[in-house]
């Protein structure tokens, strides 16, 4: 295979995961989940389930930003959260309208930024990064829209139950 080649195909793969990361392909995405939640739903629990909306958000946007600070760690290097104490907020409602605002900004930001890691010139897909166990951007795109997207449905399915999705 030539470089131009391997360049096409590598140009390809990153737009496929630039689509994987936006979601909406094959199910609603983020956006959709969160858009115009009530405030008055946003700490219900409800029967059945282990987390409110707020909870599944905020733990959504934890982990992104976990993943994307392991991707590219922060000047001091990457500094691991305990699990699973550290990715889930303790409270079912957010402290205030802003919070949850502020939480879908981060999770948006985020995802920015972690597109950013994966267009960047000269970025490696395969290559393990040098802490870790073997993990590379690659592998860490496909786990942010998996772990997203997953997340993304027990959001639907609680508005769902909360009668409040409206599709």
């Amino acid at each position: 295979m030539t470089k131009a080649e391997d360049t096409k195909e590598l140009d390809e793969l990153r737009k496929q995961l630039l689509a994987l990361l936006d979601g909406g392909q094959a199910h609603a995405a983020f956006e959709e989940a969160v858009k115009d939640f009530p405030v008055e739903y946003r700490g219900v629990v409800p029967d059945g389930l282990p987390y409110s909306a707020w909870q599944l958000l905020e733990h959504i946007r934890i982990t992104q930003r976990d993943i994307l600070e392991f991707s590219a760690p922060p000047t001091g290097g990457y500094q691991p959260m305990a699990w699973p104490d550290d990715y889930w907020p303790k409270s079912a409602k957010p402290s205030s309208e802003h919070a949850w605002d502020a939480s879908i900004s981060a999770v948006h930001k985020d995802r920015e930024a972690f597109e950013k890691l994966l267009t960047r010139p000269g970025a490696d897909l395969y290559k393990p990064f040098r802490w870790g166990d073997g993990q590379n951007l690659l592998r860490e795109a496909m786990l942010i829209a998996d772990h997203t997207s997953y997340h993304v449905g027990e959001l639907i399915m609680l508005r769902r139950l909360l009668g409040i999705w409206k599709k």
